[in-house]
């Protein structure tokens, strides 16, 4: 008997609360971290460095990659689920919420033990976004974890990169791949950042030769295939993957798609912000490839997407993205 596909996309990924905050170059300076990477720190430090910013206000939103792009697509039109593990906790309470509001799909299991993982992000005045992660209860999400049966109902299996920085996630992604491959569900995979390309490239590889769509930034893709030269990295992405999208923020995006290769243009912004602008460029690119089945339409309207979304503080869309719709699609 078989499944029927009621479901257009449906992501395994962290559940993070984001909160947000506008810093100076300064205070990154200060923290002795790197402007624009990811790092995994305890909610010690999280708590700490809170603590020592005198900024009264503070921006707030489910997140986690993959739950990005999940809420964008359903956002757009989509019909989307996602897989998660949360903390039983406030924050655990105002991430299901916030999803069920949208009207997503969430499976999710609660941990007694963790909190809800947060990430704090640090926007810089040239729209940088720099990421400190707690986990929390996203460390232990594993195998037991997953909807088997949601990733059967759907037509995109959406993987998050990050959740190869943990054995348990990384053994529920392939669990989660079996079940697709068994389920004639196609796989995608996000890079998520260069710190996952760089520290767990043996998974992520792994994942890769069962892809059939990947995303990733200019800086995560040269640093996946070993190389400083774009138009290399792009051949060799070509030899590995059966189709790609490539972001490389105001220079556009590169879409493979089968034997052709596009080039997509960047839409006019005003970069503030950065955080989500590869989530929702990969949310952009669903809507467009499943409701139009073209890839040059599908990067164009991620592309404008991101745009939009780098103009404005936070990872949700503040104008309506009926409005973005009927922009692009007339």
């Amino acid at each position: 008997m078989s499944i029927t596909k009621d479901i257009d996309l449906c992501g395994i990924g962290n559940g993070l609360l984001d909160i947000q905050y506008i810093v100076s170059d300064d205070l990154i300076s200060k923290l002795n971290i790197n402007k624009g990477e990811m790092r995994l720190v305890d909610s010690i430090l999280q708590k700490e460095i809170i603590g020592n910013m005198a900024i009264p206000e503070e921006n707030r939103a489910s997140g986690g990659s993959a739950a990005n792009t999940i809420i964008a697509f359903s956002q757009f039109g989509g019909n989307a689920a996602y897989n998660s593990k949360l903390g039983d906790d406030d924050y655990g309470k105002f991430y299901v919420k916030e999803f069920e509001d949208l009207g997503i799909v969430l499976h999710y299991s609660n941990s007694k033990i963790e909190p809800t993982g947060t990430c704090l992000i640090l926007i810089s005045p040239d729209s940088e976004r720099t990421m400190l992660t707690n986990l929390g209860a996203s460390a232990s999400f594993g195998a037991d974890d997953l909807s088997e049966e949601l990733i059967k109902r759907a037509k995109w299996l959406y993987i998050e990169g990050y959740k190869f920085s943990q054995k348990s996630s990384t053994e529920a992604v392939f669990k989660a791949i079996e079940t697709a491959i068994k389920n004639e569900t196609k796989i995608s995979l996000t890079f998520s950042d260069a710190f996952i390309t760089e520290n767990f490239r043996e998974p992520l590889a792994e994942c890769v030769k069962h892809s059939d769509l990947i995303f990733c930034n200019e800086a995560e893709a040269l640093n996946f295939t070993r190389t400083n030269n774009f138009n290399d990295a792009v051949k060799i992405l070509s030899d590995k993957v059966k189709n790609f999208a490539v972001t490389r923020g105001s220079n556009g995006a590169v879409v493979k798609w089968k034997d052709k290769i596009f080039k997509i243009p960047a839409y006019p912004a005003n970069p503030v912000d950065s955080t989500g602008a590869g989530d929702i460029f990969a949310a952009g690119f669903f809507y467009g490839i499943i409701k139009y089945n073209d890839p040059e339409l599908a990067g164009k309207f991620g592309s404008l997407a991101g745009a939009r979304i780098v103009s404005q503080i936070g990872p949700r869309l503040k104008e309506k993205h009926s409005k973005i719709i009927d922009f692009f699609f007339g």
